[in-house]
Order: structure tokens, then sequence, then C-alpha cells
């Protein structure tokens, strides 16, 4: 019988290795913005998750425990909406307890922080990450669909700063609908403590409409920012970084732009995503997920599926994708 190593860092088959596990802790939002999870698909109809097929915090803490094992450094948690589910701060900190993970981070869309924030700070969640598509009322509630005011989310991120919580902003711009916002948005964030970024509009899942032509792309993003301020690139921080960072050259912070539609970077991606329910997905596109729950539930070997599940990789969705056809997964699902 052959033996998997347990002592090495898992490869894939571009010889990539797994250094982040982004987690949806719920698949259900109190917003309905198009790009992720339009109201009119996702209906107070719509098969939400049931409690019971959600993993529970003792199987996800099981799963980052292996991850870690694997090489894995750092977790995000995403949804939907993760502060919707319950008790957030108990998995936050029994995350931070486990030896060598080395961030915890959240994805949110700022509604729930002025509740959550100070919790979230003391069991030493290290960042957060918010979704604002604009700053004009007008265009988030359309992109948002949900009636709220661009104050509740920077109600949100206020609540972050004063506890000390790191935030970065992430802005999807897609065009004909928001491209507009791009230099109020850099112009709001410059020489603020949050690092904003932004984001082409991308084709995950299938219902959100998706075509080439509403994708404003990093180019025109860039050009728009240096019509008023001069910008020098920045070299990443860490193999892997999706964002590619410009400094402003007057000393007034950075900006980022995550370009995965004209500017693939599959050859460097070394993240998995685990759904609420359990699935395993090694790319952000895909349409298949490898089922960890039933390996949790029924006694299975856990860090060898992992191990094989990540070994057998070879996506690159981002530089092939005229060339694919099938349906992907929803990102409401998966997680961003």
């Amino acid at each position: 019988m052959n033996q998997i190593a347990t002592s090495s860092v898992p490869l894939d088959q571009l010889g990539r290795s797994l250094r982040d596990l982004r987690i949806s802790l719920t698949d259900q939002c109190n917003l309905r913005c198009g790009y992720c999870m339009p109201a009119e698909v996702f209906h107070s109809g719509y098969p939400f998750l049931k409690n019971s097929e959600q993993l529970s915090f003792e199987e996800i803490l099981r799963v980052v425990k292996v991850f870690v094992s694997c090489g894995g450094k750092k977790v995000r948690l995403t949804g939907g909406e993760p502060l919707l589910r319950k008790d957030i701060p108990e998995l936050v900190g029994s995350l931070k307890e486990i030896e060598g993970l080395e961030e915890v981070a959240l994805t949110t869309n700022g509604l729930l922080l002025p509740k959550y924030a100070e919790e979230l700070a003391e069991v030493g969640l290290d960042r957060i990450t918010l979704s604002l598509d604009a700053l004009n009322d007008a265009t988030f509630q359309k992109m948002s669909g949900r009636g709220v005011g661009v104050d509740r989310v920077l109600e949100g991120m206020s609540c972050a700063a004063e506890v000390g919580l790191p935030v970065k902003v992430n802005a999807v711009i897609i065009k004909g609908m928001n491209e507009e916002e791009v230099l109020p948005l850099a112009e709001f964030f410059r020489g603020r403590s949050e690092i904003l970024r932004f984001i082409e509009f991308m084709d995950v899942g299938n219902c959100n409409g998706w075509s080439s032509e509403q994708v404003y792309s990093a180019k025109e993003i860039l050009a728009d920012i240096e019509s008023r301020y001069a910008l020098e690139a920045v070299e990443p921080n860490y193999i892997g970084e999706v964002a590619r960072r410009y400094k402003y050259c007057d000393g007034a912070g950075e900006v980022g732009i995550i370009a995965s539609v004209t500017q693939p970077f599959c050859r460097a991606c070394n993240r998995a995503r685990l759904s609420a329910d359990g699935k395993l997905f090694t790319c952000l596109f895909a349409s298949n997920g490898l089922d960890l729950r039933s390996v949790l539930r029924g006694g299975g070997d856990l860090e060898a599926t992992l191990r094989r599940a990540w070994g057998a990789r070879e996506d690159r969705y981002s530089e092939i994708r005229g060339n694919v056809k099938e349906e992907k997964i929803e990102m409401s699902y998966i997680g961003g």
C-alpha cells in the first residue's frame, strides 16, 4: 500500500502549494448584490442550506488543523455574509489557537460590524475585508439590491477602525453600472488606513449575467486614477498575492487592482475554498467540489483526502476561460 507523506507540503500538478483556505460559513446574505446573489434568483423561497447541512465549528476546526499540517498559513471566513452565522467570535478565537496558522481574516459587507467588531478584535481577528462598490447612494443601492445606504457600510468600517482592526476595501467595477465610482473611491481612501482594491467583474457562477463587454479592465481603472494622481507599481508582499499594488507618488498610501479576467494569475494561485456544507473547491470557477463533510462524519482520513485532492489539482480557469463551457458553482455558495 502506498503511504502518503504527511511531513511534506503537497504540490499540485503545476507545482503550486496550498497556502490560503477560504471558508464559507453560510450561503445566506442580508444583501442581494447582482454579481453574487441577485434578488431575482435568491428570493425568499430559495432553498438555502439547513443548519444540519452546514459544517459545525468543530468540523471546521478539524479541517483547518489538517490544512495547516499541509502547509496552510491563512484562513479567511466568507459567506454569503459570515456574520449571519451565530457565535462567529467563538470560532475566530478557536482558530487563533491553532499552532502554525498565521492569519485569520473575515470578508463582510460591514452591516453587522457595529455589533461584532469589538468582540472580533478581542479574540484576535487579524483583518477584515469590506465590500463597497460605490460611494454614491443610488449606485450602491442598485448594486446591493436592498435599499441600504452607504452610510451603513461606512459605519461598520469605522467601528472596525475604532477597535484597531486593519481593513481592506474591495470594490467590484462593472462597466455601465459603477465605473464612474473609480475616481471617487480612490479619492476617498487616499491617505486613510484602509487599503482600497478594485476588482474586475468576474464570471463566477451562472446567474450574474456576466459578459466580457461588462468588464471594466485593470488598464481602464488604472488610467482613471492616473488621470489625477501619479502612481508607482509596488512589488508583491508574497508569492500568489492576487492584487497588483500601486503606491501614490505623493505618499498618500496605496491602491490595488485584482484583474482575474484581463491579467490572469492562475500560475501563482495557492487558494482552496470550503463551502458551508463542506465541499472543497480548488478553483473559484469550479463546477464540482470534493465532499469533505462525508469524510468528517464518516470517519475517513481527512488529511490523506486533502493531500490527494490538492495533488491532483490542475486548475487554471482564467487562462483558458474561452474554452470552458461547463456551469460553475455560484459565488454566494463558494465564497469570494
